[in-house]
């Protein structure tokens, strides 16, 4: 990749341009002078008058300038009258003479001009190729390594300088990016501080110019460093913060010209925030991706275990309750054995259920883009929690469930199939947990716009740390609780819950015990009207 070789106006030419210049006009005087007798004067000023462009055109302003004066003089001189003397005869001449000159200066700046416009379409048309270039190689970087290497590179062909690159970190700071050709000394931390600032305000993406009050490290320039910080704002949001350095040790006027390039910086940045980003929303697609043949595979897997299983186990309690009904009766030990052969298969069938429910409420859920269709009706909450305890069994048989009841409990607009599956879990999950001989109490209280449901018992109630993932699929409150249980029954609820429209949550009283909180959406039930006697 070419390197372009900025210039500017003022840039002083070398020496060798002006005896260049001066040589050119004697050249054009040793050629027309055999000529005099043939040539007009008019015919000469044109001649010396094509020398300043020629001049200028290849040797810059100052030589041009010179070459102007000097063309006027080496005229006056060998052309006019008297001849090798600078005396005139001819008061017009003098007119010739400053014609002469004013032409040869505006002629000779025009060149310089078009000269200047030249180089910078030069300059602008290998840029623009190098941006190509460094376009082409960012879109298929795989690595955010891979888009600094490419970058700094770029830097140093084109103007010499050293380029870092700070990257958002997983506590929504800034990390510095740390590439394999990383040259110069690391950002100081006032740099990385500043980025951070630049970083939160790239609402207004511009690039920030910083001067080091001493020189780099390693380095004993007074005139210090400079330094472009440009935000690398993307679509969504800020990418990185992108930083040019250029040392004072830099050529002559380079940390002008660099200045002057702040259009090509924000170019780069540009090309460098999508880069990034696309290499992020490669990794999201990726990430999704395997997310979503994971939670296929999983149903499959928790659907075939359930269908599967669920038929045997069923035989198998079937069987078990045969053995205790044989006539004659069977031994006390092996009655015993067919007993808890039997407790134990309907524990395991009930887990199967809740593996079954859970991947019917999944597929719900995917089916129909993460809203779960419910049956939804005007019920009596009293009713479908006497459903659900009725349900549980012997699973209460320890405990007794204690309902308080407002007197004016509206009705509520819900999946009665569902919420009994929500009462039951939570019953359940309170009995698992709670003492022998202990109540278990469920209290409803009609709130402005809302039914709360708490589900209490008298248990050591959930890890402080844990309240929060107690609802998660598969996680439980104590991990290796002697308690038998999937960690199945309050991701249900959750699900079902947040289905209607409501909230749940886990809660230890100050009292003790453990404390399942959940709120319904009342609305507006329809009026009843009272029967006509």
């Amino acid at each position: 990749m070419p390197r372009p070789t900025a210039s500017a106006p003022h840039t002083p030419k070398p020496r060798w341009h002006y005896p260049l210049a001066a040589a050119a006009c004697g050249a054009t005087t040793v050629v027309t002078m055999p000529l005099h007798d043939w040539l007009e004067p008019v015919n000469a000023v044109m001649l010396f008058l094509l020398t300043v462009v020629l001049v200028a055109a290849r040797l810059g302003r100052g030589p041009a300038v010179m070459a102007s004066f000097l063309s006027v003089g080496l005229f006056d001189f060998f052309y006019v009258p008297p001849r090798f003397s600078f005396a005139v005869s001819d008061i017009q001449y003098i007119l010739t003479f400053a014609v002469m000159l004013t032409v040869a200066l505006v002629i000779g700046q025009l060149a310089i001009g078009m000269r200047q416009r030249a180089e910078e379409a030069q300059q602008a048309a290998r840029r623009a190729q190098a941006l190509h270039a460094l376009a082409h190689q960012l879109a298929g970087a795989l690595t955010a390594e891979q888009v600094l290497h490419h970058l700094q590179a770029f830097m140093r062909d084109q103007l010499g300088a050293d380029l870092h690159l700070w990257q958002p970190g997983l506590d929504h700071g800034l990390v510095l990016l740390h590439g394999e050709d990383t040259r110069g000394p690391a950002p100081s931390s006032s740099l990385t501080l500043l980025a951070r600032s630049i970083a939160q305000d790239s609402a207004r993406p511009r690039a920030h110019h910083v001067q080091d009050e001493q020189g780099a490290q390693g380095s004993d320039d007074s005139a210090g460093t400079h330094h472009v910080l440009l935000p690398l704002t993307g679509s969504t949001r800020n990418r990185g913060v992108m930083m040019v350095s250029l040392p004072a040790s830099a050529a002559p006027g380079a940390q002008a010209t660099l200045r002057q390039h702040t259009a090509m910086l924000d170019a780069v940045g540009a090309l460098a925030a999508t880069a990034l980003e696309r290499l992020h929303f490669v990794d999201v697609a990726h990430q999704t991706e395997l997310e979503v043949r994971t939670e296929r595979l999983r149903n499959a897997i928790l659907s075939a275990l359930s269908h599967d299983v669920r038929t045997p186990l069923t035989a198998l309690v079937g069987m078990a309750e045969t053995l205790s009904l044989l006539q004659p009766p069977l031994s006390p030990q092996a009655q015993e054995m067919a007993e808890a052969l039997r407790g134990q298969a309907l524990r395991l069938h009930e887990m199967v259920s809740k593996l079954l429910d859970m991947a019917r409420l999944q597929a719900s859920l995917q089916g129909q883009r993460n809203h779960l269709p419910l049956r939804l009706a005007w019920q009596p909450v009293e009713e479908v929690i006497g459903a659900s305890i009725q349900l549980l069994g012997t699973a209460l048989a320890r405990h007794r469930v204690a309902v308080d009841l407002p007197p004016d409990l509206p009705l509520v607009q819900l999946d009665a199939v569902l919420m009994e599956r929500v009462f039951g879990n939570l019953l359940d999950n309170a009995a698992k947990y709670a003492p022998p001989d202990t109540d278990i109490r469920i209290t409803l209280t009609a709130e402005a716009e809302h039914l709360l449901v708490r589900v209490r018992n008298a248990g050591s109630g959930f890890p402080p740390a844990r309240l929060q993932e107690v609802f998660a699929l598969f996680a439980r409150g104590e991990p290796e609780s002697h308690v038998p249980g999937m960690g199945l029954g309050l991701a249900i609820c959750k699900v079902i819950v947040e289905a209607h429209g409501g909230h749940i949550e886990a809660r230890n009283p100050e009292d003790g015990g453990a404390e399942v909180c959940m709120s319904l959406p009342l609305g507006t039930p329809p009026t009843i009207e009272p029967e006509q006697p």
